[in-house]
């Protein structure tokens, strides 16, 4: 063997082994700078604000996850005047890739509708704890028998609790026959009985239990999609929180109706926006609600309802084949009529299972900047559409810049409303 050849394959070993040897360096990917910032709303405790930095590596921004805040892009509200649902969340990035299997021909037509959501509680949910002046001084029984704000009372006296007005008789009755009341709670994934004293609040002279609770919650959001076959839908692109407890509200039931939008407050930096607006949830209801996830709420509607833009069904973009790029919105700025919006797609991230905040976008168009700001609260659940594809929904916007926020990729929205896309599992690149 020549002295030549030999060079030549002693180069090409070193190099196979360096190949071998060198380890994977993740891509770099830009983020939205988010700088240190205090920020208030709706008298909710001070949040700070830091800054993640202009372009981190996944790994990093995966690590460092927890620094970015953002607020949720509905508009929901306790059956309370005057008491805003403000839902923050922080935002986290997936950083793993899929290999999908054969896709199913699926498509569903796009919503953008605005829409009246309002949810029934499962129980009755614990948000607070008052004092009752009674004989013995003054206390709360609820917070002595270990109820805790979050829980959820779910029976009384072996008695179904479903809404608020079932407590006060019971209660009632149990005061004057100076009776304890066995109370069924249920606590995140557990359940237990406790016993709950009633005191006889000497200024009103009615029983009491020394908790305030809720039964329900109402706003305005967007619709996203609906699949015209089994009339499945999704809407807003992630949970419904009460304002209170700041955990997910369990549902026993749900309604959605159509809805008229009013009026937009525009939003600024530090400010978020919102969308006016009128419903009836005894009149033109359009669909139940039987899930509230991560992911948004859905149900089924009980008749197919038109926006006007994309009344046809279109296919649907996993999130490895979302482009950063130009992309497009469906939302209603004026009455019920869905308008398309031009918007840009800053980063995409390709996710291996479900996952929120998997896109940040930003508006582009024009005529939105000027009656918005951006996004705004009633916003969340507005259809992304890239390429004449569903890829998703906007779900929440940048506290300091309103021209910006998040949205959650189509097929974990898809997932959770029970569509199926796979004809397999999916399996880790």
């Amino acid at each position: 063997m020549k002295q030549k050849d030999r060079i030549r394959i002693v180069t090409g070993v070193i190099l196979l082994l360096a190949l071998l040897i060198v380890p994977f360096t993740p891509p770099i990917q830009n983020y939205v700078t988010i700088p240190n910032k205090i920020v208030t709303f709706q008298n909710q405790f001070p949040i700070e604000i830091p800054s993640l930095g202009n372009a981190v590596s996944v790994h990093a921004a995966a690590q460092n996850h927890d620094r970015n805040e953002a607020i949720d892009a509905s508009n929901f509200h306790v059956n309370e005047p005057g008491e805003s649902e403000l839902i923050y969340s922080l935002a986290g990035l997936p950083i793993k890739k899929v290999d999908v299997s054969v896709l199913k021909d699926v498509k569903v037509i796009p919503g953008g509708q605005s829409i009246g959501v309002q949810l029934q509680t499962l129980g009755v949910l614990v948000v607070g704890h008052h004092l009752v002046n009674g004989q013995s001084g003054t206390h709360s029984p609820g917070e002595d028998a270990d109820i805790q704000v979050g829980d959820i009372i779910i029976e009384i006296n072996g008695e179904e609790i479903k809404e608020m007005k079932d407590v006060k008789p019971i209660v009632e009755q149990a005061g004057k026959d100076s009776e304890a009341l066995k109370v069924k709670v249920k606590r995140g994934k557990e359940t237990f009985t406790t016993k709950l004293q009633p005191v006889l609040d000497a200024k009103e002279n009615e029983y009491r239990i020394g908790l305030y609770i809720r039964d329900s919650a109402a706003g305005i959001g967007t619709m996203t999609f609906y699949e015209p076959n089994s009339k499945k839908y999704g809407a807003l692109g992630h949970v419904i929180s009460d304002m209170d407890t700041k955990k997910p509200i369990e549902i026993h039931n749900g309604t959605i109706v159509k809805s008229t939008v009013t009026s937009i407050q525009k939003g600024n930096n530090g400010t978020p926006g919102e969308k006016q607006a009128k419903f009836s949830i005894r009149e033109n209801k359009i669909g139940t609600i039987t899930k509230n996830s991560p992911f948004g709420i859905f149900g089924k509607l009980d008749d197919p309802i038109e926006n006007g833009s994309y009344d046809k069904p279109l296919p649907i973009a996993l999130s490895h084949e979302v482009k950063e790029g130009p992309a497009k919105i469906l939302t209603v700025i004026d009455g019920e009529k869905v308008e398309e919006f031009d918007v840009e797609i800053v980063s995409s991230v390709p996710q291996k299972s479900p996952a929120t905040k998997g896109m940040v976008i930003q508006i582009t168009d024009p005529k939105l900047l000027e009656a918005t700001g951006g996004i705004v609260q009633g916003m969340s659940g507005s259809p992304i559409i890239q390429n004449g594809k569903i890829v998703g929904a906007v779900t929440h916007v940048f506290v300091n810049d309103p021209t910006s926020g998040y949205g959650v990729h189509i097929e974990w929205m898809l997932q959770d409303a029970g569509v199926e896309i796979y004809e397999e599992n999916k399996k880790a690149s």
